[in-house]
C-alpha cells in the first residue's frame, strides 16, 4: 500500500528527493521561473495596452499542481521579485509603477487566481497535499482562475482609464478569450497527465 509520505507528494515534483516541504519549495520556485518565461512569450496588440502572454497558463497550473496555498505563494513570490526590480514581467518590465499601471491588475490578481484554482480542484488539501480530481471540476477551477485574472485586470483598467464597461471588455477581455480558452485546455491536459502518472506510480507501489 502507498505510504503516507508518498501520498503527500505533489504533481510534477513527486519524484524529487527530500521531504514534502522541500518539494513544495522547489515547486514554488519552479512556477516562479515558468511564469517569468511565460512573460517573455508576449505578443503586443495594437488596440489594447495589455499584451497576450503565456503567464496565465502557469498561474492556473500553479494552483492546480501545487495546491491553493503553495500555488498562491509561488505567484506572490513572482510579484515580489518584479516589484523589487527583477525583469520578470511581460517583455522584461519590472517595478511597482508597472504593477500600478494599466496592466498591473492582471498581475496583482495572480496569487488569488492560483489560490482559487487550487481550492476548487483540491477543496480538502492540507499541508500541500493534493488529490485526484474529475475533469469537470478541473475545467471549472481552471476557468475560474482565468476569470479571476480578468476581474483584477479590468478593475484596474476601469479605475485608471475611466472607460465604460463595454470599452473595458473590448480592450481587456475579448481579445484574450480565445487564447485563454486554449490555455485552459492545455492546463486541463497537463493536469490529466500528471494525475494519470501519479495514479500509475501509486498503483505500482502497492
Amino acid at each position: 500500500m502507498a505510504t503516507h509520505q508518498h501520498a503527500t507528494r505533489i504533481g510534477l515534483f513527486e519524484a524529487l528527493p527530500g521531504d514534502a516541504r522541500t518539494r513544495r519549495i522547489i515547486g514554488i520556485v519552479g512556477f516562479v521561473l515558468a511564469t517569468t518565461v511565460g512573460a517573455y512569450v508576449a505578443v503586443p496588440l495594437p488596440w489594447t495596452p495589455v499584451p497576450m502572454t503565456l503567464q496565465p497558463l502557469f498561474v492556473i497550473l500553479a494552483g492546480a499542481l501545487l495546491g491553493p496555498w503553495a500555488g498562491a505563494c509561488s505567484m506572490a513570490a513572482y510579484l515580489a521579485m518584479g516589484a523589487a526590480g527583477a525583469p520578470v514581467f511581460s517583455m522584461g518590465r519590472s517595478g511597482l509603477p508597472w504593477l500600478m499601471g494599466l496592466t498591473g491588475g492582471y498581475l496583482i490578481a495572480y496569487p488569488a487566481a492560483a489560490y482559487l484554482v487550487g481550492r476548487v480542484l483540491h477543496p480538502h488539501a492540507e499541508g500541500g497535499r493534493v488529490r485526484q480530481v474529475g475533469k469537470l471540476r478541473a475545467l471549472l477551477g481552471l476557468s475560474l482562475g482565468i476569470a479571476a485574472i480578468y476581474l483584477g485586470g479590468v478593475s484596474q483598467l476601469a479605475i485608471l482609464t475611466g472607460q465604460d464597461f463595454g470599452a473595458i471588455l473590448a480592450t481587456g477581455v475579448i481579445p484574450f478569450l480565445a487564447g485563454d480558452a486554449v490555455k485552459v485546455l492545455l492546463a486541463l491536459v497537463v493536469v490529466g497527465l500528471v494525475q494519470g502518472g501519479r495514479a500509475a506510480d501509486e498503483g505500482a507501489r502497492r
